[in-house]
């Protein structure tokens, strides 16, 4: 669905990866090695979606970065857009209620990188965690949205990039 209303496969990874969650921050080169594209084409996509507002650019001691600008008029609607379409906006409330007390979760592989897959992959972390009750919300979640879900209560080798979706708050 979305897909189809951007037509931009870079720009589809860049929002995903900075609307996901607010706290998500990369710069160029990173960026680039993460979505295995060229810098250049990173760069184009980010200088964009910087000018129309989207995003923040934030100068670092040796890097920019870049994060979603959560102030922006349309911030709200774009996340839950990207939370939407990757069907896990549902799926969060759910775990955050009944999971018991949850830390971390981290949504990685093909969807951390903004491929549509149809095989989403969640890290959950946290103390007291109802692991029963989580596989059976992941076997719901895979009925409701028709993707495979994977969950993962112990952070799994291959976690190379990720999103975080929830950071429980360290006070």
């Amino acid at each position: 669905m979305l897909d189809s209303l951007i037509t931009s496969k870079t720009r589809l990874k860049l929002l995903i990866k900075f609307f996901v969650s607010a706290s998500n921050r990369g710069y160029l080169r990173g960026i680039a090695e993460e979505f295995n594209e060229s810098t250049n084409a990173i760069r184009k996509e980010l200088n964009q979606l910087t000018d129309a507002g989207y995003l923040i650019r934030e100068d670092g001691e040796q890097k920019v970065y870049y994060r979603a600008n959560a102030e922006h008029a349309l911030f709200g609607s774009l996340q839950g857009l990207i939370h939407h379409f990757l069907g896990i906006d549902q799926v969060i409330e759910q775990v955050l209620e009944r999971a018991g007390d949850v830390e971390q979760v981290v949504l990685f592989g093909d969807y951390a990188v903004g491929v549509n897959s149809g095989h989403i992959e969640v890290l959950v972390t946290g103390k007291n965690i109802d692991s029963a009750y989580l596989l059976q919300a992941a076997g719901k979640a895979e009925k409701l949205l028709n993707k495979k879900v994977s969950l993962y209560l112990e952070v799994p080798e291959q976690l190379k990039t990720k999103i975080i979706l929830y950071q429980k708050d360290s006070l």
